[in-house]
C-alpha cells in the first residue's frame, strides 16, 4: 500500500495542473523555528497559486510578525481561472444584440486564454488602497479578490514553471524560498537556489537523501534536515487521488504519505543537539560489513556512544545530526563509496532461493554475512564459496568526532 500511495504522490506533485497543497499547520509548525532569519527578508514562493497556497496566506498572516520586507508567489498554473478575471463564464438572459454577443464571446475567449497562463504576485503588506493588513479576515478578503500579474513563457519552459527566465528574475531578487516543489525536479530545484546563493525552507521525500547531488550538499553542510513533520509522515491536501492510509489516519480530502522532510540551509537549534544513546560497542551486536571497514548499525537510538571507526547508519539519522558531533563520510550505495572487494553474487529471490542470475559486489550495496537468527532472508550467495549475505539498505556511514570512553 506504501508504495501505491507514493506513487499517487509523484502523479500529483507531477502533474503541474493538480491541486496540491501542503496543510497551514504543517508550514506554521517548521516555519517558526526559523522567524529570526526572516527579517527585512523577500520571501520567494515559486510553486504557489496565491490563491490556493497555504504558504502565501501563512506568510500574509505573519508578514509584520516576521518582518517581512515582500512576499512574492508564482505558480506553472492557477488552480481556478478567477485570479484572472472578474467575469464568469457569462449567461445571456435578454436576447442582447448581435455586437453584445459578439463581445461576450471575445471576453470568453480571453479567459479561457488566460486560464492557460500562469501567474505571480507580489504582497507588501497592504490592500490595494495602500492600507495596511494586519487582521485575518481582512487578509481573507484581500486573497479572494486579489488578480495576480500574468507570466509568460520563453524559448525553453512554459510559463511560471521555476526554470523560466521570469521565474529565474523574481528568484534572483528573493532571499528566503519556501514552498513545496515538484518531487519529480527535486534535483534540479535544489541545484537551481544552491547556483544563486539562496537560503531556503522547502519540502522533499526522504528517499532524495539517496541522490548523489543532493547527499553531496548534505555531506558538505550546505543543506540539512529542518525540524520535520510529526511521525515522518504528512497529510496533504488533493481531493482527486484516493488515500491508502489506514482507517486511523485516513483524512477527507488528503493524502496521506510517509518518509516526507523538511530541507533547508538556515540555522536551527535542533541541529546543535547532542545525540545520547545507551549503547557501547559489543562486536557480537554490531557486525561488519564485508565489502566496508565499518559497523552496521540498524536505529539510530543504537549506536555505540563508544566507538571510533565508521559506522553505517540508517538514512534517518540525517534527523539527528549534528555536525559538531558527527562526521558523514559517504553513502553506501554505488557510485558514492569505494568497497574493498568485488565478489561474484548469486543474486537470490525473496524467499532466498536461486535466480540463476549474477552481480558483482551485491550490485553496489553494502553486504554482510548473513545471519539466519536476526535476518530475515539471504539476498546473495557467494559463486565460489557458497556462502549467504544479506544485502543492506542504503546507510550513511559516519564517525563520532565525540567517542566517549566510558559511559556510566
Amino acid at each position: 500500500m506504501a508504495k501505491s500511495k507514493n506513487a499517487n504522490l509523484h502523479k500529483a506533485k507531477s502533474g503541474k495542473n493538480d491541486e496540491f497543497y501542503t496543510q497551514f499547520n504543517d508550514i506554521q509548525n517548521e516555519v517558526r523555528h526559523y522567524k529570526e532569519h526572516f527579517k527585512d527578508k523577500i520571501v520567494f514562493c515559486n510553486c504557489d497559486d496565491p490563491k490556493q497556497s497555504n504558504f502565501f496566506k501563512y506568510f500574509a498572516y505573519n508578514f509584520y510578525l516576521f518582518g517581512l520586507k515582500r512576499l512574492v508567489t508564482t505558480c506553472y498554473k492557477n488552480a481556478s481561472g478567477e485570479e484572472f478575471s472578474a467575469l464568469k463564464n457569462p449567461t445571456l438572459f435578454d436576447g442582447e444584440a448581435s455586437r453584445e454577443r459578439e463581445r461576450e464571446r471575445e471576453r470568453e475567449r480571453d479567459e479561457r486564454a488566460a486560464l492557460e497562463k500562469s501567474s505571480y504576485f507580489i504582497y507588501e503588506g497592504v490592500d490595494e488602497k495602500g492600507e495596511i493588513l494586519n487582521d485575518g479576515a481582512k487578509i481573507d478578503e484581500f486573497i479572494a479578490r486579489l488578480k495576480p500579474n500574468l507570466l509568460n513563457h520563453d524559448e525553453n519552459y512554459p510559463a511560471g514553471d521555476f526554470r523560466s527566465a521570469e521565474c529565474i528574475e523574481l528568484l534572483k531578487q528573493s532571499d528566503i524560498v519556501v514552498t513545496n516543489p515538484p518531487f519529480s525536479l527535486f534535483r534540479e530545484y535544489v541545484a537551481q537556489l544552491v547556483e544563486y546563493d539562496k537560503k531556503f525552507v522547502i519540502i522533499g521525500h526522504q528517499n532524495a537523501i539517496t541522490y548523489k547531488e543532493i547527499f553531496k550538499l548534505i555531506k558538505d553542510n550546505q543543506i540539512w534536515l529542518g525540524y520535520g513533520f510529526k511521525g515522518g509522515a504528512a497529510h496533504f491536501i488533493n481531493i482527486h487521488y484516493e488515500d491508502y492510509a489506514t482507517a486511523s489516519h485516513h483524512i477527507e480530502g488528503m493524502i496521506r504519505v510517509s518518509g516526507v522532510n523538511w530541507f533547508t540551509n538556515l540555522p536551527h537549534k535542533k541541529r546543535n543537539e547532542i545525540l545520547e544513546t545507551i549503547y557501547t560497542f559489543d562486536p557480537q551486536k554490531y557486525s561488519k560489513y564485508d565489502n566496508y571497514d565499518a559497523i552496521n548499525v540498524d536505529k539510530t537510538i543504537e549506536i555505540p556512544m563508544d566507538y571510533e571507526g565508521a559506522m553505517g547508519v540508517p538514512i534517518t539519522f540525517l534527523d539527528k545530526y549534528n555536525p559538531q558531533q558527527f562526521e558523514i563520510n559517504a553513502l553506501g550505495i554505488v557510485g558514492s563509496i569505494e568497497f574493498s572487494c568485488n565478489k561474484r553474487m548469486e543474486i537470490l529471490d525473496k524467499k532466498g532461493l536461486p535466480t540463476g542470475k549474477f552481480t558483482f559486489n551485491a550490485k553496489g550495496t553494502l553486504y554482510r554475512k548473513f545471519n539466519p537468527q536476526t535476518d530475515k532472508k539471504p539476498a546473495f550467495k557467494d559463486y565460489e564459496t557458497g556462502e549467504l549475505y544479506s544485502s543492506i539498505y542504503a546507510r550513511i556511514l559516519i564517525k563520532n568526532k565525540m567517542p566517549k570512553k566510558e559511559i556510566k
